[in-house]
């Protein structure tokens, strides 16, 4: 086997069709990119169909086959909702980006039931709920791959973020959890957790230039991650190549966990 079809054996998704919440912009848009790139078919999902609109126009423009839905993933009409849309769009579903998510940045004192409820809800309740209804068709096929979206949150402490945090800390577990479970099928679980990318997310802190040249600093490489940093970790766990690796967390960071 020649180099070009070792590659293909091992990384290319031809063939395999994603579903990648949190798909309009930022992060979610980075692995949606790479997945189409990597030849699989892609439906976004989001709350803001302007901006699922776009990406989906630029997708296409990239010659990536592209769907989009709609949905509200803190509600549980709208997990349902996301579902059966991209079914009904892509027949089915080999791969699961569980990237939608915010960070209401508020001090602990002022945290309030509705923006904890609300970050327990994307970052924690939507990925369980979608995997709970996509998984068992994967199991039925033999073959599915489950990638949520950790944060370095999930393992240390910023300031204001205290629901975020929590939330990203549990999706590491969740992610174990979720391999625990669904491994033993051909369905793996893997999480990558970015360190600062631009994003609506990030953009309180990187549209600072203060703020962005301490944060580069803390790296080891010395820069803010950019959205194709994001490609080669989110192929890798989609596809063939990471077929004995679950649920393990990938700080994609440029060292700034580890510095």
């Amino acid at each position: 086997m020649g180099g070009a079809e070792w590659l293909a054996a091992h990384f290319s998704l031809a063939g395999r069709t994603a579903l990648v919440t949190g798909g309009g912009s930022g992060v979610g848009y980075a692995m949606a990119e790479a997945l189409g790139r990597a030849g699989a078919q892609v439906m976004l999902a989001g709350r803001s169909e302007e901006k699922l609109a776009v990406a989906t126009g630029r997708l296409a423009e990239c010659g990536i086959r592209v769907e989009c839905v709609a949905a509200d993933l803190t509600q549980a009409a709208g997990i349902a909702y996301c579902v059966s849309a991209a079914e009904r769009a892509v027949e089915r579903i080999d791969i699961l980006v569980n990237a939608a998510g915010f960070n209401l940045r508020v001090p602990f004192s002022e945290v309030d039931a509705a923006t904890w409820e609300q970050h327990i809800a994307i970052h924690l309740s939507a990925p369980f709920f979608l995997t709970q209804r996509l998984a068992p068709a994967m199991r039925t096929r033999g073959w599915g791959r489950i990638i949520n979206v950790a944060s370095l949150q999930s393992s240390r402490a910023f300031p204001n973020g205290a629901p975020y945090g929590a939330a990203k800390g549990g999706v590491v577990q969740l992610t174990r959890a979720i391999a625990e479970e669904w491994s033993p099928h051909g369905i793996t679980c893997n999480a990558i957790a970015p360190g600062f990318f631009p994003s609506a997310l990030t953009a309180p802190v990187l549209d600072d230039p203060g703020q962005a040249a301490l944060q580069a600093s803390k790296t080891m490489i010395g820069r803010n991650g950019e959205a194709g940093d994001l490609h080669g970790a989110t192929v890798f766990f989609a596809s063939d190549a990471s077929a004995y690796i679950t649920g393990q967390l990938l700080y994609v960071d440029g060292g700034y966990s580890a510095k």
